[in-house]
């Protein structure tokens, strides 16, 4: 018999994502994280994308910014260091946050405990083996080695995961040895700091710098974002000048030098504020896992998919790998998910990772320096003056242009999608807030009396709300946990054809209680 239902391998943002949502789905995981203390070196710099919304339907959002209400798009972006002006758009999705990963950390930490998730921390994996009944998992903790028995395992335990190793799952892709640089921490004053200007720098010689984008030169491309004010996170990187192992500040301050062609008055920030870490990267992995799943074991995360930072994706395609696997996960446990519904983690995350991969690759390219670089981008930066394909290209980089198949036929234009945060007249409240408790909800926006008798049926499986958005896609919607659309109808729904969504995705009704 196991020990656990599911042990995670990984306490970063994608374990714990995973674990809070096997949480919400009734099901109690224990996290193992090789590192005693949490990671202080800098890493991700905040949330772009989907993510920023995905947090916001489960309430997270709030906690993340400090500040009430929901997000707002970002009016612009950067895409290989060339500008996305979205501003004033409708149904823009490129949503940003700053906030450092160790932030990140410390809350999806905080949320956990909350729910009950245990957190070993000093425990490594050092062995794994799976027959047809679970996982034998080997562990090396603080008081000696154990072993743990569990039905499932989930490897969130980053680029050079042991999980992935462990379970033999290749993980092709290729290198970009050339690009290299230093990120850190950095205090920089007013006048470079524009006062009131939101994290904006201006550099002589250089000019205006926005933060959350990348400028390119010659000599490399730089960027910073404002996490409190005057303290920055501050990276250089750079072609052909390989970094030292490890580096100091003052490499920091050299780099961007070099980079900029002019000095950026800047010291170190002290202890308190997280002092004056700074991480050293050689070059650029782009790699795929070869499956994402090995029997009872899953790869999330930078454990199936590793790219370069550029457009800060990381986050966004890891949060939502475990938003997508931990429901299924959970209903698996609880043993009412359909056959092959764990089959569909993979399947549909993969082909995300897949673009993620080739656009992040292709903005590396045009940070290249060169002359044939420089021409390649002018002719870009002519082509995103057309707002259409800005359009398509913030679509790519936010994953708006994500769509899952539905898993049936016919189906709504809105299914495989994500679910618009509407406004609900006479709730005072929107689509987000009812999607907190990370169950199964079926929405019915016009008064369709058929389709909530028909989501009853499932009982306390799926939660059903009746409610009115004036400004409707559908008339009636059933929502997946993660957010994307299940099914959809206008005009009159076919009880029929819900209930066949319904035991698509959330197994048959629950027999009556005699």
């Amino acid at each position: 018999m196991a020990d656990e239902d599911v042990v995670i391998v990984g306490g970063g943002p994608n374990g714990l994502m995973t674990a809070i949502e096997l949480a919400l789905g009734g099901v109690r995981p224990l996290v193992l994280e090789r590192l005693p203390e949490p990671a202080t070196l800098p890493k991700a710099n905040g949330l772009v994308g989907r993510v920023v919304q995905a947090m916001d339907y489960r309430g997270l959002y709030e906690r993340f910014s400090g500040e009430p209400g929901p997000p707002t798009p970002a009016p612009y972006f950067s895409f290989g260091a060339l500008t996305l002006d979205m501003a004033g758009w409708d149904g823009n999705a490129l949503y940003t946050l700053p906030i450092p990963q160790r932030r990140i950390e410390e809350l999806l930490e905080r949320r956990a405990s909350e729910l009950g998730v245990r957190i070993r921390r000093g425990h490594e994996v050092t062995g794994l083996g799976q027959d047809a009944g679970g996982v034998t998992v080997d562990v090396r903790g603080p008081q000696g080695g154990y072993e743990l028995c569990a039905r499932f395992l989930v490897g969130a335990d980053g680029g050079h995961s042991t999980v992935r190793k462990l379970a033999g799952i290749g993980f092709p892709g290729v290198t970009e040895e050339r690009f290299a640089g230093h990120t850190g921490q950095a205090l920089i004053d007013a006048p470079v700091a524009v006062p009131g200007g939101h994290g904006d720098l201006d550099v002589p010689g250089v000019g205006r710098l926005r933060p959350a984008s990348f400028l390119r030169t010659e000599r490399g491309c730089f960027a910073h974002a404002m996490f409190r004010p005057g303290v920055y996170s501050v990276a250089a990187f750079e072609w052909d000048r390989p970094p030292a192992a490890e580096a100091t500040f003052q490499d920091l301050r050299a780099a961007v030098c070099r980079v900029l062609g002019a000095e950026i008055p800047m010291s170190e920030p002290p202890a308190e504020q997280g002092g004056a870490s700074v991480r050293v990267h050689a070059g650029i992995n782009s790699r795929l896992a070869a499956r994402y799943r090995a029997g009872r074991m899953f790869l999330v995360g930078d454990a199936a998919h590793v790219q370069s930072s550029v457009g800060g994706p990381g986050l966004n395609l890891g949060l939502q790998d475990a938003l997508n696997l931990g429901w299924k996960l959970a209903a698996t446990v609880r043993g009412w998910a359909p056959e092959d519904l764990l089959s569909t983690y993979e399947s549909e995350r993969r082909p995300v990772a897949e673009r993620v991969i080739m656009h992040s690759r292709a903005q590396t390219a045009l940070l290249s320096p060169g002359p044939d670089i420089t021409a390649l981008r002018e002719v870009f930066g002519e082509l995103l003056r057309e707002p259409g394909n800005v359009r398509h290209i913030s679509d790519l980089m936010s994953g708006a242009d994500t769509r899952y198949p539905a898993g049936y036929a016919p189906a709504h234009a809105l299914a495989g999608g994500w679910m618009p945060d509407l406004p609900l007249a006479g709730r005072a409240t929107r689509v987000a807030e009812l999607l907190r408790t990370a169950r199964p909800l079926l929405l019915d926006l016009a008064g369709r009396p058929e389709s909530v008798a028909a989501g009853a049926e499932w009982g306390e499986r799926v939660a059903v709300a009746t409610a009115y958005a004036e400004d409707r896609p559908a008339d009636a919607v059933l929502i997946r946990p993660d957010g994307y659309v299940a099914w959809a109808a206008t005009g009159r729904p076919d009880p029929d054809g819900l209930r066949l969504a319904l035991r698509t995705w959330f197994g048959d009704p629950p027999a009556p209680v005699a």
